[in-house]
């Protein structure tokens, strides 16, 4: 059978368009990645601040969910090959002006449109997908090859920055992105036809105007909820300025697309009618919410047990592999229907919420490797089990008429479920942090026969090593003052794992006794009670 989008030489060879394609999709989602390993280094060289890299990476997830309502409209209008090939070009010129930027602002407006550039991509390459599966097998597999190169990509990335960043300059990392993006380039041409033959749809009446609202209200959103903390939220006329900007942006946002006969988005609001729709829609914001706990492992490793970039990367390799490994195998079993979507979640919130209380009892300052490895790779497989079922079960219970609208609603959902993870994360540190260093200075008074043993311990330390008496006292100082700050930290993180332990294993008991409690209802209905309606 002739393919329309591929050329007659490459359209029999299965797995050379299967990894052609798997490339042309990470040469874009790699722009999501590239902030793993090198955010401290462009921190120092744009002297920016921690927030202002969690700004930017909310700009490209703001510049994807911009285009992604009008991208199935480009695609029944655009030949598919110009239009990738445009868009890899944009991405690498995007980043080329990276390299040379020095100003911040700068940097986070190029960062938005890296975000368009990434969501035309993203959206094409998963079309193209499409294409060549069977209809059946869709909605199960394309979610699956989408959120395995998501996650597997920040992991790639990463390793490779991790190898150059230990012996190169960071901006060559750069380099090789952009080289990867030219051999995306190459496949692209080679592999695509130049003409596709479908009835092409012309592009009258696209709301443009809503589109620019909309992606100036999801930019106001992500500043106010990430500097908020930071400028002491409403007490700061930037902060009440962004929230303003963020409610009269959505607001005038709806109302356009009320009005508008074709919308930017089709606000179906028969949609949030369906209870397993809006149930799909928290689960996944739980699950975007619980998953990124994986970090606090990460930085843990890399802040007090002082691994390098490249430890960290093979520590998330271990993670990934659990991932791919579960993810396989949940779709497989998903496609030969033995087993259901409810099992499934069952299992993976049990297991995201074993990893979390488990990392809650295991974290200690002298942690091997081998001591991460296994619950690193639970919690891999945890989100392996968890991704597509809830997909599948949230754009399963969109009506049928309401066309993209569940998979935009599930795209916003990932934005605002990682805001609130920024957001939410920084702030519970903040909280239990303050909560622990309190509790800690309580007990170190001159009053403290621990205390008392520890610094004079440290005083002969350093006179040992040849510093003066009041040189050694300042250390001394300063090394109790140390060791209280990373005992906070670790309780901390422990605090924290325990609150998303939880929360998940919580919900995987509500997922287990809810569908027994509605069996046991409508047996008791149907068996005590009916019988006296019919009197």
């Amino acid at each position: 059978m002739k393919s329309i989008y591929f050329k007659d030489w490459v359209t029999g060879w299965h797995w050379g368009v299967r990894i052609a394609l798997f490339m042309i999709l990470l040469s874009a989602l790699v722009q999501l990645g590239m902030f793993v390993l090198t955010q401290n280094y462009v921190v120092g060289y744009l002297g920016a601040q921690p927030e202002d890299i969690q700004f930017a990476v909310m700009c490209t997830y703001a510049g994807i969910i911009t285009v992604i309502p009008v991208q199935f409209r480009f695609f029944k209008y655009f030949q598919t090959r110009s239009y990738l090939l445009f868009n890899i070009m944009l991405s690498i010129v995007l980043n080329l002006i990276c390299l040379s930027c020095r100003d911040v602002d700068l940097f986070l407006f190029i960062r938005f449109f890296q975000g368009i550039a990434t969501g035309n991509t993203i959206v094409f390459g998963l079309l193209l997908i499409f294409s060549r599966l069977p209809s059946e097998r869709v909605q199960t597999i394309a979610p699956a090859v989408f959120y395995g190169t998501l996650l597997s990509n920040t992991v790639l990335i990463g390793f490779v920055g991790g190898v150059v960043v230990e012996s190169a300059d960071w901006k060559l990392t750069y380099y090789y992105l952009i080289a990867f993006q030219m051999v995306t380039l190459l496949f692209t041409l080679l592999m695509l036809k130049r003409t596709s033959v479908h009835k092409r749809y012309p592009l009258y009446q696209i709301d443009w105007a809503g589109m620019v609202i909309f992606a100036f209200s999801a930019l106001s959103l992500a500043y106010t909820i990430i500097y908020g903390s930071k400028y002491y939220w409403f007490d700061d006329a930037r902060i009440r300025y962004g929230a303003l900007a963020a409610v009269l942006g959505s607001a005038m946002f709806l109302y356009r697309q009320h009005l508008r006969k074709r919308p930017v988005i089709h606000l179906h609001l028969h949609m949030f009618k369906s209870r397993n729709f809006v149930t799909g829609v928290c689960l996944l914001a739980i699950y975007y919410g619980c998953k990124d706990s994986i970090n606090l492992i990460y930085g843990y490793a890399g802040g007090v047990l002082k691994w390098s970039a490249l430890q960290v990367m093979i520590l998330a390799m271990c993670n990934i592999t659990g991932m791919v490994s579960l993810l396989i195998f949940a779709v497989r079993l998903m496609l030969a229907q033995k087993i259901t979507i409810n099992v499934l979640l069952i299992i993976g919130f049990a297991l995201m919420g074993t990893f979390n209380v488990w990392m809650s009892f295991l974290l200690t300052p002298d942690l091997a490797f081998t001591d991460l490895l296994l619950p690193v790779f639970v919690q891999g497989a945890a989100s392996g089990l968890l991704f597509v079922p809830i997909m599948i079960f949230v754009l399963s219970s969109a009506p049928a008429y309401t066309g993209t609208t569940g998979l935009v609603i599930a795209a916003c959902t990932r934005f605002t479920a990682t805001l609130n993870s920024f957001a939410g994360f920084y702030n519970l540190q903040l909280y239990f942090n303050q909560y622990f260093k309190e509790g800690f200075l309580g007990y170190l008074t001159s009053d403290n026969q621990n205390t008392i043993a520890r610094l004079n311990n440290y005083r002969t330390l350093y006179l040992s090593k040849g510093f003066a008496p009041d040189q050694a006292s300042g250390l001394a100082n300063a090394a109790i003052w140390q060791n209280l700050n990373q005992q906070s930290q670790l309780l901390t993180n422990r605090a924290m794992f325990m609150v998303f332990g939880a929360i998940t294993i919580g919900l995987a008991i509500v997922l287990l006794v809810i569908p027994a409690i509605g069996k046991t209802y409508t047996h008791w209905n149907r068996r005590v009670i009916a019988p006296f309606r019919n009197l």
